[in-house]
């Protein structure tokens, strides 16, 4: 058994154990792992033990892997910061965009959605922190959003991604922070379904908190660290 084989266990250990303290179905969590900065063969190692879904934030180096691992049967996320020069490629070639915060970058995802291709599933990223440098459309700001994505004719609006505030304090004080803003997600979620909207996705939750992130309601965490090990930079 390679290293991200049981490193994947270990996470869907996690979320089995989260889901059982909060009184939750573990089929009813995703996990996505964030491969961003992996290399192609890590992620035919994590395929070789029953990993399907796989996100990544940078573009060209998404489309590398896409064609490397073609013969798989792989659903790519993109959850990095999306720019107007890249929609296109990201319209062809993702199912899921987690990283919608304008609508300017909807309108255009939807537009250069092939034909062919079932409508893009899509998350509007709110920033749950406040903190001015993180991506994701204001609390205030996300119904109106949110209405105005999901009457586009090419996207699916699935639901809200969030990455809460790092805690500077002990880990009760940091788990608790994160709770708090990935409930402020939840409730918002909530919130717009008793608006008329559909939304089944809370897309929040990493290596380090998803445990919290479950008790709060996420249906999808996306871990990186935990499966593959420390991320290369250069």
């Amino acid at each position: 058994m390679t290293t991200i084989s049981t490193n994947l266990q270990a996470v869907k250990r996690r979320i089995i154990e989260a889901c059982s303290r909060a009184g939750r179905d573990p089929a009813d969590i995703t996990l996505l792992a964030v491969s961003k900065t992996f290399p192609s063969g890590a992620l035919r190692e994590a395929h070789a033990a029953g990993q399907r879904g796989f996100g990544e934030s940078y573009v060209q180096e998404a489309l590398i892997k896409q064609a490397q691992l073609a013969d798989l049967d792989l659903e790519w996320h993109f959850i990095g910061p999306l720019q107007s020069n890249k929609t296109k490629s990201v319209a062809e070639h993702f199912t899921w965009v987690h990283s919608v915060e304008r609508l300017r970058i909807a309108e255009r995802l939807s537009a250069q959605r092939p034909a062919g291709l079932p409508p893009l599933n899509v998350c509007v990223q709110v920033n749950v922190s406040g903190e001015a440098s993180k991506s994701g459309c204001t609390p205030g700001d996300a119904a109106a959003l949110c209405q105005a994505v999901a009457r586009l004719p090419n996207l699916r609006l699935r639901g809200l991604m969030a990455i809460p505030e790092p805690g500077a304090g002990s880990a009760a004080e940091n788990s608790a922070l994160a709770r708090r803003q990935f409930g402020m997600l939840r409730e918002l979620r909530d919130r717009l379904n008793t608006e008329g909207l559909t939304l089944d996705t809370l897309s929040m939750g990493m290596s380090h908190d998803l445990e919290d992130a479950i008790m709060a309601g996420a249906t999808l965490v996306r871990v990186g660290t935990a499966i593959f090990g420390e991320r290369h930079t250069t």
